[in-house]
């Protein structure tokens, strides 16, 4: 048993899709969840510069005696996967894997659309994925711009996000897809707004509760997970403006707590002190 807190780091407020199914399916363990949003959004950067972030966050997530790391960002997992896993590699991760096995696996049209970020498709994890699990499938890509912000300001419904995502589903649909993959840990938060939009035969696939089991296996793989009495708690840490993640996950997730200010000095983070 060990009662060491699990980290959760994500670019901004996507991550939260990730800690509400670790919290369904694990309520006994600790979570750190960092949100980086004073770089939010991820995508449209270097994968270079996403990695540098990753490092940083995973160092200051492991100073804060984390026992296991979730990059709940498909850009960053696409980046700095494999880096930080040679880099760590005492630690065990779990990274963003866009849903294209299980899409495959279902898909009756044997056409998928995938929502992503540019770095995202960018990555070499994307390009592998597709190659081992969807070589018998047309594998549609596509970029919804501004949407990361719009879900980072709240705008779960509003004109413009439907707008984008109408514009960006369509040619997809046009095309014959009938499973649409979220590769984006900001998507789930609209996929009320997303299934409205394209209807009931159209499959949407969000990664999340995937995510939290194989995080419940490496736990049990390397004998980490908590006493199962243990009433789980979240801290949570972002290094922009903590009153406004607070209200975020209370609104996206249910729950909340007192978020702590982190800031960026060169490529290592550090607690703001009170």
């Amino acid at each position: 048993m060990d009662q060491r807190p699990i980290g959760v780091f994500d670019s901004g407020v996507g991550g939260l899709s990730i800690l509400r199914q670790i919290r369904v399916l694990l309520p006994n363990e600790d979570v750190l969840f960092f949100a980086d949003q004073v770089h939010v959004p991820y995508g449209p950067r270097p994968l270079s510069e996403v990695r540098t972030f990753a490092e940083g966050i995973t160092n200051f997530l492991l100073e804060q005696c984390s026992k296991l790391i979730v990059v709940a960002c498909n850009t960053a997992s696409a980046a700095a996967l494999h880096h930080l896993r040679s880099t760590f590699p005492t630690i065990p991760f779990v990274g963003m894997e866009p849903a294209v096995k299980p899409a495959a696996q279902t898909s009756r049209s044997r056409v998928v659309g995938v929502l992503a970020t540019p770095a995202t498709f960018q990555g070499k994890l994307f390009t592998s994925v597709v190659e081992r699990f969807a070589s018998d499938v047309t594998v549609l890509q596509q970029v919804l711009p501004h949407m990361v912000e719009l879900i980072e300001a709240g705008n779960l419904d509003g004109p413009e996000t439907q707008e984008i995502i109408r514009q960006g589903v369509t040619p997809l649909l046009e095309q014959g897809a009938d499973t649409l993959v979220l590769a984006c840990t900001h998507y789930p938060f609209v996929i009320p707004l997303l299934s409205k939009l394209v209807g009931h035969n159209v499959q949407v696939i969000d990664p999340a509760p995937a995510i939290a089991r194989q995080v419940e296996r490496l736990l049990k793989q390397h004998d980490l997970d908590a006493p199962t009495e243990n009433t789980g708690r979240v801290t949570y840490f972002t290094s922009g403006d903590p009153e406004r993640l607070s209200e975020m996950s209370l609104r996206l997730i249910g729950e909340t707590g007192d978020a702590k200010q982190v800031y960026w000095r060169g490529e290592c983070l550090h607690l703001k002190a009170n």
